[in-house]
């Protein structure tokens, strides 16, 4: 590991003063991702900035009846509060699912958000790798790409994101909000992850040294009956090969309101706004959740060995939106 220089923040502004002084730093919450990174080589940072300590863990009520969730708030802590609970289950569950009880208990929402792909190619310095050196090459392409990408990959880039919290939030229309040298800035969720394309060492639309500060989620009624269920190769501390973060709202036998994001499948999390568009109007039947998931996935491009993907998906949105058509007949 580099040797590295370290610092706690006093306060907001100090700690984005401190990344702003030295480019090769970075912000360091609950270390579960970054700490892994340093060891194996692909992070380097000369100087890490602490921010556990700053005042950004409350999780309350906001003007507008939604919830502002802060950055160094843990994620076990997100999970067992009670309007994340009782207003934005997916969240709760889609947090859960995540990890294990004693990395929840150090992970935090902000670090959760900006956790780097899991590919083995990525994590291993001796492959090359576009995220870590661009230009370098993808070998998963034609190497191990069991879990990677069926949407939105290119010939640069197949590797998936890993957050679970990220898939819920991008359903939700969180909006995150940030810290710069420059001030104070917002941006939704959904625009905060880049498309790979030809820049996959890109991630973000994060300002150079932004520190998140927060994460705002709206008041959305549908959220109240939603669900995020999570298909993984063990049962449990492992990440997804398919996910689903869904929230049903019918009236009289139609679809009134949906929310439907993906996770595993892409880059970034995935939101499903084409299958959103067949399910609003529409009968609440197997038959016309079945077509939503299949018109979302048209767009599908799977690699010889993670076509199953494209299968599991249809099968599991489906069935989380059948259980939640269920539950709100009962």
């Amino acid at each position: 590991m580099r040797e590295f220089d370290y610092r706690r923040a006093p306060d907001v502004s100090g700690a984005v003063a401190l990344l702003d002084d030295d480019p090769d730093a970075r912000y360091l919450a609950g270390g579960t991702n970054l700490v892994d990174l340093m060891k194996s080589g692909v992070e380097r940072p000369a100087r890490l900035v602490d921010v556990r300590e700053l005042p950004l863990d409350r999780i309350e009520p906001a003007a507008d009846g939604g919830l502002r969730v802060g950055a160094t708030a843990t994620n076990s802590d997100l999970a067992a509060h009670p309007e994340v609970r009782s207003h934005y289950p997916m969240l709760a569950q889609a947090v859960l699912a995540g990890a294990s009880g004693q990395l929840r208990n150090m992970a935090t929402v902000g670090g959760n958000l900006l956790q780097r792909t899991r590919c083995a190619y990525f994590t291993d310095t001796t492959k090359p790798c576009n995220k870590r050196e661009p230009g370098s090459g993808c070998p998963a392409i034609s190497g191990e790409h069991h879990n990677h990408a069926i949407l939105g990959a290119s010939e640069t880039c197949v590797a998936v994101h890993p957050s679970d919290m990220a898939v819920a939030l991008t359903a939700l229309d969180a909006v995150l909000h940030y810290e710069t040298a420059d001030g104070q800035g917002e941006l939704p969720i959904g625009q905060l992850y880049l498309p790979v394309a030809e820049t996959p060492h890109r991630e973000t639309a994060l300002p150079a040294g932004a520190l998140i500060t927060g994460v705002s989620l709206p008041r959305v009624p549908v959220a109240a009956r939603s669900r995020y269920r999570k298909v993984r190769e063990r049962a449990s501390y492992a990440f997804a090969i398919g996910s689903v973060a869904a929230a049903l709202d019918i009236r009289d036998g139609v679809v009134h309101d949906a929310r439907l994001a993906f996770g595993a499948v892409a880059s970034r999390p995935w939101r499903a706004r084409t299958a959103e568009r067949v399910l609003i109007g529409a009968p609440a039947t197997a038959e016309t959740y079945a077509a939503a998931a299949e018109a979302e996935l048209a767009a599908a491009r799977p690699l010889p060995h993670n076509g199953y993907k494209v299968t599991l998906m249809r099968n599991l949105t489906v069935a989380v939106l059948s259980e939640l058509a269920e539950e709100a007949a009962r």
